[in-house]
């Protein structure tokens, strides 16, 4: 019987009339890296959040490690992490401060030798002790990417980890994630606009439109069933409604 890191039953959340999602299910092995992709307004962010446990489903379930996230989150929640560049840390706080404070949120033992090792990683010494308000893009990004990885998460969530990052930085940030992902068999749930990051790091995609999974399977197999060159060209495919495949059903 395969192990599951993530599963979700039905998953639904309504915003008044409007389904953000509208009754997805799928489920992520235990050390894949699995990419949620479609355009804005798709349901992507708003997935992530209920498995995060930031929103409440409206109906569907979700289990994380094995654990009901409705019913006992706060059992699994030191267990998983999440990054995005669209969400800051507080600006007055120094990058060490922060990384204090989320440690101890997240229960992370040893805490100040955590940080000085994700430091010496990241290459976060020279502004450990600067106001977060006060970084560059690239190293805001480093510091939310320590953030993510203070208490060694079982699965990582990824909202655009990448975002307005230029090419060399993104690339290093790509190639840290795979790094930590093959030394602790981290799960890994990507959401992401670059698809080229996705045919690099990703194992199997689920495509959303309108709150719905439309297509899943390998970055390989959906070019080749779409008979694209590349996953950016599947992408606007699904996203502009052409012609589909007739084996291309959500799954």
């Amino acid at each position: 019987m395969q192990d599951f890191a993530l599963q979700v039953e039905n998953l639904t959340k309504l915003f008044g009339p409007v389904a953000a999602v509208d009754g997805i299910s799928f489920a992520v092995a235990r050390g894949a890296t699995v990419a949620l992709l479609g355009g804005n307004g798709a349901g992507k962010t708003t997935t992530i959040s209920m498995v995060l446990g930031l929103l409440l489903p409206s109906a569907g379930s979700i289990r994380v490690l094995g654990e009901d996230m409705v019913r006992h989150r706060y059992r699994v929640l030191p267990r998983l992490n999440f990054s995005s560049p669209y969400v800051d840390l507080p600006h007055r706080l120094t990058v060490r401060e922060n990384l204090t404070i989320y440690g101890h949120l997240y229960g992370v033992p040893h805490l100040r030798q955590r940080i000085k090792a994700l430091a010496g990683e990241l290459e976060l010494e020279p502004f450990l002790d600067r106001a977060s308000g006060k970084l560059s893009a690239g190293q805001k990004t480093r510091v939310a990417l320590a953030k993510a990885l203070l208490n060694r998460p079982e699965l990582l969530l990824l909202d655009e980890p990448t975002a307005s990052l230029d090419p060399d930085t993104a690339d290093w940030v790509r190639g840290y994630f795979q790094a930590y992902q093959r030394a602790t068999g981290a799960t890994i749930l990507l959401a992401s606009h670059n698809m080229t990051e996705v045919e690099r790091m990703c194992d199997d995609v689920l495509m959303m439109k309108a709150g719905r999974i439309v297509d899943r399977g390998a970055p390989a197999g959906l070019i080749q069933r779409y008979g694209r060159a590349t996953m950016e060209e599947v992408f606007l495919d699904i996203a502009r409604d052409r012609a589909r495949p007739d084996k291309a059903a959500a799954q």
